[in-house]
């Protein structure tokens, strides 16, 4: 058989194609998962005042040199004190976490190193200028940069985001991702079974792949093997989101709705990949606004395979990321491994440790076999045959 496309082609050509979108300002509750599209500095020093970090007594350094000793308490300062107040040589004020500094204080007792007193206080430890005291600015200071652009936005970046007083921010969103599936085959989960029909499961794990990606995937239901119906479907669609992923019609038989839809256009191509499984590819740009269409094989082994292979490093530089292939390990193989001349085979596994044992079943069909893995042996196309005890490459999933 001949191949007109390696792994390697495949995947550059559509890392070619596809472009990050576009910036949006968006509220600081949405920039979870998005990636930063502005560099965004600190308008005030981090901590924007002298505070307490602990709840205890504010005191000057040299009235505790000596221990113990009893100071009279002269007031306390609460968290979001408005005034500063002043502490005396030779007294204490009590003061809580976050409470802004008294002037003349260097230093804060905490409260276990006391007995507790509200009018007078026994201080049984001493302790040096600065003890248990954040000064200002020594996170942040004003004009600093804390984030770049390009930063992915987990829960710690959202955070100092809001502690730098950002509501908003400019930021690349998620990728709008619908998955169509064809075939006059299938049925949607939870309904009868006719005769020759089967549930339809490829686009409820393609959409939960793009989510776990890091993009927006929802699926559009079933679509017959008819071109029409498919670009029906399509059409829908394509003005609301960023990319659309099909799944089957691309192989070489007759009833190939997506290659059907697609096989006259010059911004699409249709390629027999050196892989094994999902060796059917189609790929190409449609619609006014050049959507990027992914059209993987129908098998569901083939078109979770290619996702991983082909849709996550491309949804990786739509969200404003470096577009990385996913990341291998080195581990030995517990059984012999045999693969096809030719093509690169991806064999479903169970990675323990530094040990990968294939499952039993590879057909590309056999979807209880891949949830059952959690990892993609990976045997070169011009290896055919793997011994036991050979160290090899492993994708974990």
């Amino acid at each position: 058989m001949t191949f007109t496309r390696s792994v390697e082609k495949h995947l550059a050509d559509i890392l070619l194609a596809v472009r990050p979108t576009a910036p949006r300002e968006t509220g600081l509750q949405e920039t979870l998962g998005t990636v930063l599209a502005e560099e965004v500095t600190s308008p005030v020093a981090l901590p924007p005042f002298a505070n307490s970090a602990m709840d205890g007594y504010a005191v000057r350094a040299r009235d505790v040199a000596e221990v113990p000793v009893r100071l009279p308490v002269t007031g306390d300062v609460a968290a979001g004190e408005a005034g500063r107040p002043v502490v005396a040589p030779g007294t204490a004020m009590r003061i809580m976490t976050g409470a802004p500094l008294p002037e003349g204080a260097d230093a804060v007792i905490p409260v276990e190193w006391t007995d507790g007193g509200t009018e007078q206080v026994e201080i049984g430890r001493s302790a040096p200028e600065g003890n248990a005291i954040r000064q200002a600015g020594e996170d942040v200071r004003a004009g600093d940069v804390v984030l770049r652009e390009g930063t992915l936005i987990g829960p710690a970046q959202l955070g100092i985001l809001a502690g730098v007083g950002r509501a908003h921010a400019l930021v690349r969103p998620r990728p709008r991702v619908v998955v169509i599936s064809t075939g006059a085959e299938l049925a949607e989960p939870g309904t009868p079974l006719a005769p020759g029909q089967i549930w339809e499961s490829n686009s409820y794990a393609l959409a939960a792949a793009v989510r776990q990606a890091g993009g927006e995937g929802y699926r559009a239901g079933i679509t017959a093997d008819d071109a029409g119906s498919f670009l029906d479907q399509l059409n829908a669609h394509l003005p609301g989101v960023d990319a659309v992923i099909t799944s089957g019609g691309v192989s070489m038989g007759a009833y190939e709705p997506v290659k059907e839809a697609f096989g006259g256009l010059d911004t699409f191509r249709f390629e027999r990949v050196a892989m094994q499984p999902g060796m059917p590819q189609g790929f190409g740009l449609v619609g006014e606004n050049q959507v990027p269409v992914f059209a993987l094989p129908g098998n569901p082994v083939s078109s979770f395979v290619s996702f991983v292979l082909f849709v996550a490093p491309a949804l990786r530089k739509m969200r404003g990321l470096t577009p990385e292939s996913p990341p291998a390990v080195r581990a030995v193989t517990g059984v012999p491994l045999r693969s096809p001349a030719g093509r690169r085979s991806y064999l479903r596994a169970v990675l323990t440790g530094e040990s990968v044992t294939p499952v039993s079943r590879q057909g590309s069909h056999q979807l209880a076999a891949l949830a059952s893995a959690n990892a993609l042996i990976v045997v070169n196309e011009d290896v055919t045959a793997v011994p036991e005890g050979t160290e090899v490459e492993v994708i974990p999933l």
